[in-house]
């Protein structure tokens, strides 16, 4: 089996801890770190601090530094990065400047101005960057196994772990298959982030750097994790098919020392995974069942099932997409891509859970063999399925998917999807939907979500919306009726009947997998969602930090 790389699966970006002695004068610590450019980020508060400034900045840069400010050109807001030549009055050639926003900024705006200010820096060719850790709380120390003064103020190991993902996620850039010759891109290197040792204390007055280890070795885990997930779904729909994702996911599991077991299109059948095989039948490309075992406990029990869809190409089978905007469905795998993006955390972070990954995956196609609106399946369950609508198609996989994973010993599942159109019109792509069985199961990942600076909101299961899958002809049915109400509930709730009794949450990523265009913090193209949202709630970073 051929075992190289579909995508990148690491970053070479060094982050590493640089401490600051009391006393130590700015010129001396960035002289022994060798950047091109120093890096503050700045809330609004301490861009009013003349005494801040002058910490880092001789005289007339910090002057320069106000006066960008009363011209209105840096007003440290998130969201803003500013740069300018040091003219050599510091040991590095740039300063760069990225917001924070308000005084008490949090976590999130520690990742974001981490982003912000490695896309400035990659834009001016900036390889290797000084950033000293902002400080928690105006006038206080922060304790790196604490909190600030602030009481409301968040560790700061927590912070520490978000600006160095913010740092990590905005220094990569989106590939290119591009063969004409193009002038070579600079790339990001190296950021020291440096600890002012009369701003940050480590426990028993020990190394900061050893205190803030874990926290940056989850930090470029997450990272590593959420790039990989956005470069997969962007990998062209030709380039991408079931047997290639299959075999892209048996070198991840390998890499990590996990099990993988790959069903291709006779075994699909022969498990009776009905839903799956009419799905992929339509296609050249035949389908695949791709499972992964993660074992990080000594016994096989309190299993986690994590169920991604993995329809490479979806032009909507007989039920014909329009034209207009379907290239956007190589990211129909988008829910298969958050998994194996996933592994990459869990294989290097190593948590004590037991976990079990099921990617049902096809191309869902137009053909003579394809299945029809009117056909009636049967599922690995033993249910049956009234075909509506077979642009409904990921439902019926996973489907299929979530039965497997309870036949392979889950005993709670998360599905991840991109799911529907419909759940674009509730949240357009800012926020992912959410549907679940089980209300405590539905929490744990929605104040996941909130660690890691992503949007999830939950959508009500009413027994009414249960009721407009009812079919005349089968169990169930895959779509409702023409009028299409609900169809983001309903189309998570399909997948919620074959989960049963057992503990279920449906993430449907429709409008948050893929973006048209660049916004905020989040890239063009696969975004990666709920990556960095299922690694907080298996990871527990919490716990460990």
């Amino acid at each position: 089996m051929d075992m190289q790389p579909i995508v990148q699966d690491d970053n070479d970006i060094r982050l590493h801890i640089v401490q600051r002695r009391e006393g130590e004068a700015a010129d001396a610590v960035l002289r022994g770190v060798g950047a091109d450019a120093l890096v503050l980020l700045l809330t609004q508060a301490e861009l009013d601090d003349a005494a801040r400034l002058r910490h880092w900045l001789p005289e007339t840069l910090a002057a320069e530094v106000s006066a960008m400010r009363e011209r209105g050109q840096f007003a440290a807001l998130l969201g803003q990065a500013e740069a300018l030549p040091t003219l050599g009055l510091l040991p590095c050639r740039s300063l760069l400047l990225s917001g924070l926003g308000r005084a008490a900024a949090g976590a999130d705006a520690w990742r974001d101005a981490g982003v912000y200010a490695a896309r400035a820096a990659l834009a001016r060719g900036l390889a290797r960057l000084a950033l000293p850790l902002p400080r928690v709380a105006d006038g206080a120390a922060g304790a790196v196994t604490g909190t600030a003064a602030d009481a409301a103020a968040v560790p700061v190991r927590e912070r520490v772990h978000a600006l160095a993902e913010g740092l990590l996620l905005g220094g990569c850039r989106m590939p290119s298959y591009a063969a004409a010759a193009r002038p070579p891109q600079p790339a990001l290197r190296e950021i020291a982030l440096i600890a002012d040792r009369a701003e940050f204390a480590a426990p028993g007055g020990g190394s900061i750097a050893a205190a803030l280890a874990q926290p940056l070795e989850a930090a470029r885990a997450f990272a590593v994790a959420t790039q990989y997930a956005r470069d997969l779904t962007n990998v062209p729909g030709n380039m991408l098919v079931p047997d290639t994702l299959a075999r892209e996911a048996a070198r991840v599991a390998a890499r990590y020392g996990m099990a993988c077991t790959v069903l291709d299109e006779a075994a699909i059948v022969s498990h009776g995974m009905g839903g799956l095989h009419a799905v992929g039948k339509g296609s050249a490309n035949p389908p695949r069942m791709i499972s992964i075992r993660y074992q990080g406990t000594d016994a096989w029990d309190n299993v986690t099932g994590l169920v991604g869809k993995g329809i490479t190409f979806d032009t909507g089978g007989i039920s014909l997409k329009k034209p207009d905007g379907m290239e956007e469905m190589i990211s129909d795998m988008g829910g298969a891509a958050v998994l194996l993006g996933l592994l990459h955390a869990i294989g290097r972070l190593k948590p004590r859970i037991n976990l079990i990954v099921v990617i049902p995956t096809a191309e869902n196609m137009p053909s003579g063999t394809a299945f029809k609106p009117g056909d009636v399946i049967r599922m690995m369950s033993g249910h049956t399925v009234e075909i509506i609508n077979t642009d409904a198609e990921g439902r019926v996989v996973l489907g299929d998917g979530v039965c497997y994973a309870k036949q392979l010993g889950a005993e709670r599942i998360v599905d991840v999807a991109t799911l529907t159109g419909a759940v674009l019109v509730s949240f357009a792509d800012v926020a992912t939907g959410a549907v679940a069985n089980d209300e405590a199961l539905q929490r744990e990942v929605v104040d996941a979500a909130k660690r890691a600076g992503e949007k999830v909101w939950p959508f009500p299961n009413y027994p009414e919306y249960h009721d407009m899958l009812a079919s005349d002809v089968a169990d169930i049915k895959n779509a409702t009726s023409r009028d299409r109400w609900a169809g983001s509930i309903t189309g998570g709730l399909f997948i919620g009947y074959f989960a049963g009794e057992t503990p279920w949450l449906h993430l449907d990523t429709g409008g948050t997998a893929w973006l048209w265009n660049e916004r905020g913090t989040e890239p063009k193209g696969g975004t990666g969602a709920m990556v960095r949202t299922l690694a907080h709630w298996l990871c527990r970073t919490e716990e460990t930090e």
